[in-house]
């Protein structure tokens, strides 16, 4: 769509400045687009991967193959900004995330274990990156070091931004509302929170009604037809 956009802006500018007589791309219809499902991670499948980094063959960077995967699944961030963070932006026990539009801050809580693991990580301003590279090429070598990661674990179909899914799946399933999940991911609307995680609030719904099931520990209508009026809160529900 995006290149669609791109083409349809480029043959307007041909048009307006009288270059052609018509904007050919203007009829062209938007592809229909199926969007692929949101795949989190199960609780073993987090446990693996972090089993497999005792196993990563670059032993001197398995604490901070260890450390990006703590920080990737408790924090929510997307690859690029969780390999190019700065140190500043961790401070007691949080992670600035980001200024919202209100002109508030953002900060997100890190268990003790991702501040430790970040801590031990030497370096000077960045955790994952020497800010000299290309953020790009920064992010490539981090996905390779993941890739390798998942395959010890045996996680078929790994990659950085499940993690981000686990993160927002998990908070959802907790009954954090989808407004306050959609403020920590970051997004500029609540509407783009709902298109990727609307069947995770409903599984949330299912598991509020499964709890209520549970409470149906007495039928009521059978105890009434076999026993006569039951009592309510220790007093008789039959008429003087």
């Amino acid at each position: 769509m995006k290149k669609l956009e791109r083409l349809r802006a480029f043959f307007r500018f041909c048009n307006d400045g009288n270059w052609i007589a018509d904007n050919p791309a203007k009829k062209l219809k938007n592809p229909k687009i199926t969007g692929s499902p949101t795949m989190p991670f199960s609780q073993q499948q987090v446990i693996s991967t972090i089993n497999a980094c005792h196993d990563y063959p670059d032993r001197a960077n398995a604490p901070r193959v260890r450390a990006l995967v703590l920080l990737l699944r408790y924090s929510g961030l997307r690859i690029r900004d969780a390999v190019t963070l700065g140190r500043e932006r961790v401070r007691d026990g949080k992670l600035f995330l980001y200024t919202a539009k209100t002109g508030t801050a953002v900060w997100c809580p890190l268990p003790p274990s991702v501040t430790e693991a970040l801590e031990a990580i030497r370096g000077e301003r960045y955790f994952f990156w020497t800010g000299e590279s290309n953020p790009k090429s920064c992010v490539g070598n981090w996905q390779r070091s993941l890739r390798t990661l998942f395959r010890l674990a045996g996680v078929p179909d790994g990659h950085a931004h499940r993690f981000r899914d686990t993160f927002a799946v998990e908070l959802l399933l907790a009954g954090v509302p989808l407004e306050r999940v959609s403020v920590l991911l970051g997004h500029q609307s609540v509407k783009v929170t709902e298109k990727h995680y609307t069947p995770w609030v409903k599984a949330r719904q299912e598991q509020l009604e499964s709890d209520v099931r549970r409470t149906w520990n007495t039928d009521l209508v059978a105890l009434a037809e076999t026993k006569g009026t039951p009592e309510v809160h220790g007093r008789s529900e039959r008429p003087n």
